[in-house]
């Protein structure tokens, strides 16, 4: 069983993260059970009418008879509008919405819970979506470990990487070491960080220098190449200069399959 973006939402609620995550430490030890969380408080899904959704401030994200709507507060589209909020959130139907519900005490108590996996739960809708399309990854790697210092950056690797493929039974995924799938992102763990927001939710992440998926170097926009290739195989697009000290890199990093460089040196691999 997974808890998919396991959150506590409503004020009524908050706190209540400490009731959850050792109900579900206690549940994983007779059965297999796992979770993933998304670093943000505000959540995002179709646009809805009941009252417990509506309770925060809810940001529209996509509206098929109103598009023009994209990007503004229900509240102000019920004022200009003249009708309760429930209303207009009816008359914008079909579409999805931004709803702030979560407590930012709560979403790092169940980040920070060591089962917990990492996940977008994005939706590709309209011009406004959530920014965790972009941001969540970058995010959990530049605000959340470096930042706020909720764990260690190996930690927030593995909980993207490793974790995932093995709660989910990815063969030859997850872990950077002779034999996997060569899915690699480097990234500078000084400046990796999530720059979409709520008002610019798809501007790009700071401070990723490459993506390797299946061996290839893949530029950004492109479709990833679907052809696998192992660790330590030398794909066409991508060649290192030298070839055992990049297979000493991929040896020493057992764990997560992002390496983090410096900007004063080549790629380097740190030990989980």
């Amino acid at each position: 069983m997974v808890v998919s973006h396991h959150k506590v939402q409503n004020a009524p609620n908050f706190g209540r993260s400490r009731v959850t995550l050792p109900l579900i430490r206690e549940t994983m030890k007779h059965q297999c059970v796992s979770l993933d969380c998304y670093p943000y408080t505000a959540g995002s899904t179709m646009i809805r009418t009941d009252r417990g959704m509506l309770d925060g401030r809810v940001l529209i994200a996509s509206s098929e008879p109103h598009p023009e709507m994209s990007g503004r507060d229900l509240d102000d589209i019920a004022k200009e509008w003249g009708v309760a909020k429930d209303e207009a959130a009816r008359r914008l139907q079909p579409g999805s919405a931004i709803y702030f519900l979560m407590d930012e005490n709560d979403v790092q108590r169940i980040l920070a819970f060591d089962e917990t996996m990492i996940g977008s739960d994005g939706v590709p809708v309209g011009d406004k979506p959530h920014p965790r399309l972009w941001g969540t990854f970058p995010r959990v790697l530049g605000h959340y470990s470096r930042e706020v210092g909720l764990f260690p950056l190996e930690t927030a690797v593995w909980k993207m990487t490793g974790l995932t493929a093995r709660n989910f039974g990815l063969a030859e995924r997850g872990t950077l070491k002779v034999g996997q799938q060569a899915d690699i992102v480097v990234f500078d763990a000084a400046t990796v960080r999530d720059a979409a927001n709520y008002t610019e939710p798809t501007l790009p992440a700071e401070g990723i220098a490459a993506v390797i998926v299946n061996g290839a170097l893949t530029p950004a926009r492109r479709r990833a190449p679907g052809r696998a290739r192992r660790a330590g195989a030398r794909p066409h697009s991508f060649q290192p200069t030298d070839p055992a000290s990049s297979m000493t890199q991929i040896q020493r990093f057992p764990t997560p399959m992002a390496v983090p460089f410096s900007r004063r040196s080549a790629p380097m691999a740190s030990s989980s």
